[in-house]
């Protein structure tokens, strides 16, 4: 059976496809592992940068809120003299040192979320060239099985099958959603 399909494709001249089909499914697993090794290096840098930065962020908030605050008794004649002595100059510390070492720190790892970001560039390239040999394989498939269909099952639903897959199925009768409807539609083909 194996033999006799193999002749009846190479007669068909689908044996280079099958061939190079054959060749490419490897490098085509090398490659989405390529993608999902890339894509995970990034989410990792992502989450560390996130970590990071994080508490330095807090730390802006917590140091603006008291000293927020400490300014606010200052107003309402809550403090002396020197604790205004101090509080101007914790507040001039803050914003001098303080604030511009954390907003630094900050950036940086603001820099290195955007910096893990480029392994789409790369991946992008990867995932196209696969989906070019899906979809090459696809309608190599699907010729195959048009061309060994008898004549008395062809219709207009099995030629629509060329279209390739549907995206948006909303409000549409004549697309397959799910496996069980994939294999009616095979076994009423004579699959």
């Amino acid at each position: 059976m194996a033999r006799a399909l193999h002749d009846t494709l190479g007669q068909l001249g689908y044996d280079k496809l099958l061939e190079k089909t054959v060749s490419a499914l490897p490098d085509a697993k090398d490659r989405l592992a390529y993608v999902a090794n890339l894509t995970e290096q990034a989410a990792c840098r992502v989450l560390n940068a996130t970590d990071v930065a994080a508490p330095l962020v807090d730390d802006i908030e917590n140091g603006a809120l008291a000293l927020g605050k400490r300014w606010d008794k200052l107003f309402a004649n809550e403090l002396g003299v020197e604790e205004f002595k101090a509080l101007a100059e914790e507040t001039r510390a803050f914003l001098n040192e303080q604030l511009p070492q954390k907003t630094r720190g900050t950036h940086a790892q603001l820099t290195e979320i955007m910096m893990a970001q480029d392994f789409q560039d790369l991946t992008g390239q990867v995932i196209k060239k696969i989906v070019v040999l899906a979809q090459d394989l696809e309608s190599g498939l699907m010729n195959v099985l048009i061309e060994v269909l008898p004549e008395t099952k062809r219709t207009d639903e099995v030629a629509s099958l060329m279209n390739g897959p549907v995206i948006n199925a909303e409000g549409r009768t004549d697309v397959v959603v799910n496996q069980e409807q994939v294999d009616d539609l095979l076994d009423s083909l004579g699959f």
